[in-house]
Formats: C-alpha cells, structure tokens, sequence
C-alpha cells in the first residue's frame, strides 16, 4: 500500500466522494438510497456535515479512494455526545487497512470534540448474496463495535428484504456533567494545522 494521507474531505471533493459511493447506491444493499444523490446535493451533505462533525477523506497518491463522516445519532439535544459513523472505499482498495485508519482518524476527531459514543447503522442479511455480505458487521467488529440491536426486514431493495444492525462504540469518558460538545470546525486547526 502506498503511503495514506488523511485529510478533513470539502465540498470541492463531492465529485470525488460521490464516484466512490455511487456503486454502493446502484449495485448493493448496503445504501438502502435507490439512486445516488446529485452532485449538487452531494456537495451539500459534505458542507452540512463539516458544520458539526468530521468528514475525512483517505487519498493514495494524491486521489481520493475512500472516506467515513460521522453525524447526529439523534437530532434530539441529549443524544448530542453520540454520532453515527459511515465509512465507503473504492472497491479494489477494501481489505488492506484503510478503513481502519479512517476509523482511528474518525475517532481521534470525534474525541476531540467531546463525543463519548460512536454507532454504526448497517445493512444486514443472514444469508449472504451479491447484494450484501457481512463484511461490515465483521470490520465494526475487529474496530471494537458490538451488536447493539437489530431490526429484522425493515429495507426493501433488489427485490429483498433486508434486515438492519446497529452497532456501538464507547470512544470517551462519560462525566456528569459531561463538557459541551465541540462543533468540528472548532478543533479542525488544532487536529489539521496549516
């Protein structure tokens, strides 16, 4: 593997970012979205995102080949210290560690800002096809996730009923009272300086 760079991802990268999900919208379940967002609404989610949390992109010889981004758990205010986390590679890139460091990276951001618990929402089928396979479940597992909760066939996509898992971090202590949350932008300098 050639050296990795982990930098915060901008809307300037949406067209990058959006190449590498778009497969996962059009050839598997694990997006339940049936098409892939414009590219226009792409460069907003990156932008709204940014607002509040981080949105790391993964570049190998200077082009993006994968990123993870992490958002609210719940828009209710205590649910604030926990975020739900999404990663996506290209696919002749997964299985050599690079979903690992954009996790660690993820992770060291999100401690940063005050963020004590990290879940994952993902799309899950006993039975495995070529739609889906339990390759996400086991990679939350080796990154210290555990099985939170599942709910059973609540996706239609493809034809299939698909089932969704959620799985969960502790990433920071919980203190009571817990320290206000800091929005990404205020410790982007600090963890990423010019």
């Amino acid at each position: 593997m050639k050296e990795i760079q982990i930098r915060p991802a901008a809307p300037a990268d949406a067209q990058a970012l959006l190449g590498i999900y778009a497969p996962y919208v059009e050839e598997t379940a694990v997006s339940f979205e049936y098409r892939p967002p414009s590219l226009e609404e792409f460069r907003g989610r990156v932008a709204h995102t940014l607002e509040r949390y981080p949105y790391l992109a993964a570049l190998e010889g200077g082009e993006i080949v994968g990123y993870a981004y992490a958002s609210p758990l719940h828009a209710r205010a205590a649910y604030a210290w926990s975020a739900e986390a999404s990663i996506y590679l290209k696919r002749e890139c997964r299985g050599r560690g690079l979903g690992c460091l954009l996790y660690q990276e993820l992770e060291r951001c999100l401690m940063r800002q005050g963020i004590v618990s990290l879940n994952a929402c993902i799309a899950f089928r006993e039975t495995e096809d070529e739609r889906l396979t339990q390759a996400s479940v086991r990679f939350h597992q080796r990154q210290g996730f555990r099985l939170a909760g599942r709910f059973h066939q609540c996706a239609y996509k493809f034809d299939t009923w698909y089932d969704m898992v959620w799985m969960e971090k502790s990433i920071g202590e919980r203190k009571n009272p817990p320290e206000a949350v800091l929005p990404f932008p205020a410790v982007r300098e600090e963890l990423y300086p010019v």
